[in-house]
């Protein structure tokens, strides 16, 4: 990286986290509650209302955001696309489809087994996709993205089938439209788990590099293709497994953010995977505070917000594709 460039890019770090902290604070101020030190008839003291409500929805919001956006980051990586993304590929739903089936058989257990079934989905529904995706003709990326869409829908169509059946539709809505408004303390320190994500994402990072160039020149650079893929596809498959047991399920978040990052900052992920951690998470903290502004006091699903966002985005970024092709 260049002087200039390195220079650029220390600066839109430093923006990325004044703006984060920014969030972080209107995000604590935000809500029904107003703060009171010792509070009111019928309301929480100060602290008891930042530790058991709005500390944790924020934290969840943080930490949910930058481990969608670097799984996001992976995911292209592993299929070479940059239109792929977990909640486009199936990643999201087979994780929704593994709650269904824990919801099914096992309806008293935690949050643990859960993420622990709805990973294993997660991670068989996503390498289904890769290697159908890895069979696609290398000159039509379009027809990957594409695929994912199929792909997802037809997963998301049979859980949503099975919960039908079953009487759990309501339950699968809970699962399917990611909101932060349930979190408290105690039901969301799963998603530290993102952090360990994050950090293994960046161990590995110029190696991800290396894997984009694609397996012949990966391979003949020393790289482990096979268990490369197979690392990336265990910390996709777990960090939107977790989303989707504690929050629902927030798309677009892993298309969005990677993008805008590489339009910045270049593809280095040494370099930019931090940015895209960060801008994950100031993504979502944004969405789910417009979420709680915009009817306030009532509020809007982040996964409602993203949902109008994403494709937006996502069709802007095809036609600035085919523009600039």
């Amino acid at each position: 990286m260049s002087a200039i460039a390195d220079t650029h890019h220390r600066r839109v770090m430093i923006g990325a986290g004044l703006c984060l902290a920014l969030l972080v604070v209107m995000s604590l101020a935000i809500g029904v509650q107003e703060l009171s030190l010792s509070g009111t008839e019928g309301t929480m003291p100060f602290a008891d209302l930042m530790a058991i409500s709005r500390l944790p929805r924020t934290l969840a919001a943080v930490l949910c955001g930058a481990g969608l956006a670097v799984a996001g980051q992976i995911m292209q990586t592993l299929t070479r696309n940059r239109f792929v993304e977990p909640s486009t590929a199936g990643t999201a739903q087979s994780a929704a489809l593994g709650i269904l089936i824990v919801t099914l058989f096992l309806p008293a257990a935690g949050l643990g087994l859960k993420a622990l079934v709805a990973s294993g989905c997660a991670l068989a529904g996503t390498a289904l996709f890769l290697a159908t995706a890895h069979r696609l003709p290398p000159e039509q990326p379009h027809l990957v993205p594409l695929f994912g869409l199929v792909y997802g829908g037809v997963v998301g169509a049979a859980v949503t089938y099975v919960a039908w059946q079953t009487d759990l539709l309501q339950y699968l809505d809970i699962w399917t439209n990611g909101e932060f408004s349930g979190v408290l303390k105690g039901r969301y320190e799963l998603l530290f788990v993102a952090v360990v994500i994050v950090a293994a994402a960046m161990l590995i990072a110029d190696r991800l590099t290396i894997m984009a160039l694609g397996e012949d020149q990966a391979t003949s650079l020393g790289i482990d293709y096979r268990r490369m893929t197979q690392i990336g596809l265990v910390l996709v498959s777990v960090m939107s497994a977790l989303s989707v047991v504690v929050v629902g399920l927030i798309p677009f978040v892993g298309l969005v953010v990677p993008n805008l990052v590489s339009r910045i900052s270049g593809d280095n992920l040494r370099g930019t995977l931090p940015l895209v951690a960060l801008g994950g998470a100031i993504l979502v903290l944004a969405s789910d505070i417009a979420g709680r502004v915009m009817r306030f006091p009532y509020e809007i699903p982040v996964g409602t917000v993203m949902g109008v966002i994403g494709p937006a985005v996502f069709l802007w970024f095809i036609l600035r594709e085919r523009r600039d092709a």
